[in-house]
């Protein structure tokens, strides 16, 4: 497992899109890669038209937008049979969200000229995603993606300790 770190330059860590066209992600600080147990953070950039998959996950998460802009869509009915209608918000540079745990959304670059570039941080890693067809899948029928894209290839190379 690497040690972070104290001070690094994020313009010079690896980005990959990991099989996805339009995303860049780096995984500034991870709890499989680096160790981290409370908190991830990552820095994922989304060209133009690009988005996440309708998703859900068991942890909070909180984006500060970079540059460009897009959609939220967000369908806080956690509860519900399935997501339904979500919320629409405008994010642009400088703004900030977050996600409640279990609530499903979509972020989407919908600017047609600019990357949407947002810095990402998420608690209680490694990330569960539950991934939709659509907003009126049941939430029974999501489907689990673990290990998450990113976390892949250190799942196969790195084994976990949560204790000293």
């Amino acid at each position: 497992m690497a040690r972070l770190p104290i001070v690094k330059n994020i313009s010079e860590l690896p980005q990959h899109n990991y099989g996805r066209s339009g995303l860049s992600h780096t995984t500034i600080a991870g709890s499989v890669l680096h160790g981290m147990k409370e908190i991830e953070v990552w820095l994922q950039t989304f060209s133009p038209g690009s988005r996440t998959p309708i998703h859900r996950h068991s942890c909070e998460e909180v984006f500060v937008v970079l540059k460009g802009q897009g959609t939220l869509y967000l369908a806080p009915s956690s509860h519900s049979k399935y997501p339904g209608n979500p919320q629409e918000f405008h994010i642009f540079p400088n703004s900030t969200f977050h996600i409640p745990v279990n609530d499903v959304h979509q972020v989407w670059n919908t600017g047609e000229h600019e990357d949407l570039q947002v810095l990402v941080v998420i608690s209680r890693p490694p990330v569960k995603v539950f991934m939709y067809d659509d907003w009126s899948m049941p939430h029974t029928a999501s489907k689990l993606k673990f290990p998450y894209y990113w976390d892949e290839k250190c799942y196969q190379t790195t084994t976990r300790k949560d204790e000293l």
